[in-house]
């Protein structure tokens, strides 16, 4: 590890540093990288530097096909989570379509539970429910005692694709006021939304949306990890630091082409339901209590944090929570075997901010 210790963090202290000569970094992640065998995995995808909408879309096809070997090397040999039982559901959503739905609930124990409607990971445009990182990981949060409802919504590219916003959104609102309309025969006493990544944009996004419909008291919470918020990243907004701060690995690039599949005319830029860092203080007032959760080498670090920060300002209960030492996402989809133990804390964490808002009994 290395002791240089810059006045400002990452690459706004040093633009000569690397992910792996930073020294915030924490060395499991730097083992994990190193361990990991190249020649069983696709090799990812490259783009213009001014793509189209059709090579944006085939960029992110071939970004998806690429990433999938590597989750199932890292889930596949994983033994199952016990005490957890999964079936099927498919619902009709508000565009006509039908959205599949997997529940994943503890095989025993006293209802009723609390209730998770999950948005999974991958730019609200690529990735599946049922990819094993995502099944997995509503598995675990399943254990714990709670009642998970992982929503196959639609993506703006990829297998699922192309369905530009706001199709995904509409589903996971779909889904979960079927949730909530159904909660007694699911055993659910409340809904806490939860995301990560693109699923964080959706569940945020969702909450918005309830509140704009007049059925947010339908949604008790919402817990968002490493959410993917502000939009428009070919100009970075100014106090977004991280984007520049974090980016070892050209992701900016990357997210610009992710706006362009989900919002291919940039109409919605500004639209704080496909992108909610722009909402205002009356979009907000009145959401029911919010965790967002960020990881501290993360490029969307500060998108989170300020979202906090607005949803604190306008009266909503809010935690804010950083996960240091950790990239996008790695503690919540990537590390269950690297990291157990911050994996599970995130998984705790989600369970205990679930649990804080079950009504509670009197004697």
């Amino acid at each position: 590890m290395s002791d240089y210790s810059p006045i400002w963090p990452g690459l706004l202290g040093d633009p000569n540093l690397t992910l792996v000569t930073d020294p915030r970094i924490d060395p499991r992640l730097l083992e994990a990288m190193g361990t990991l065998d190249f020649d069983e995995v696709e090799e990812s995808p490259t783009l213009s530097s001014n793509p189209s909408y059709k090579e944006c879309v085939e960029f992110v096809a071939a970004l998806e096909a690429s990433a999938e070997p590597v989750y199932a090397k890292k889930f596949g040999s994983l033994p199952p989570v016990l005490g957890v039982t999964r079936r099927s559901e498919v619902i009709q959503g508000v565009d006509g379509n039908e959205i599949p739905l997997i529940i994943h609930e503890p095989a025993e124990g006293n209802r009723p539970l609390p209730g998770i409607l999950r948005t999974h990971g991958g730019g609200m445009i690529m990735q599946c429910a049922t990819d094993p990182q995502y099944m997995r990981l509503a598995d675990e949060l399943a254990a714990t005692g709670m009642v998970v409802v992982n929503v196959e919504f639609r993506n703006g590219a990829g297998k699922l694709g192309d369905h530009p916003f706001p199709a995904g959104l509409n589903d996971c609102a779909s889904a979960t006021r079927w949730t909530y309309a159904n909660k007694d025969a699911l055993g659910i006493s409340h809904i806490v939304v939860s995301g990560e990544s693109g699923g964080g944009n959706l569940c945020i996004a969702t909450a918005l949306k309830a509140k704009q419909e007049g059925w947010i008291g339908e949604i008790a919470g919402v817990y968002a990890c490493c959410p993917y918020l502000a939009g428009p990243y070919n100009a970075p907004l100014p106090e977004l630091m991280s984007l520049r701060e974090n980016d070892y690995m050209g992701q900016l690039s990357v997210m610009i082409s992710l706006f362009k599949v989900y919002d291919p005319t940039g109409d919605h830029a500004r639209n704080p339901l496909a992108w909610p860092y722009h909402a205002k203080a009356e979009d907000l007032a009145g959401l029911p209590p919010h965790t967002i959760s960020v990881n501290e080498l993360d490029e969307l670090r500060d998108e989170g944090l300020i979202y906090a920060r607005k949803l604190m300002a306008s009266g909503v209960p809010t935690i804010s929570r950083t996960v240091n030492g950790t990239t996008h996402g790695a503690d919540i989809e990537t590390m269950v075997t690297i990291m157990p133990d911050v994996y599970g804390a995130t998984i705790r964490d989600i369970h205990g901010f679930a649990t804080s808002l079950m009504p509670r009994r009197l004697p």
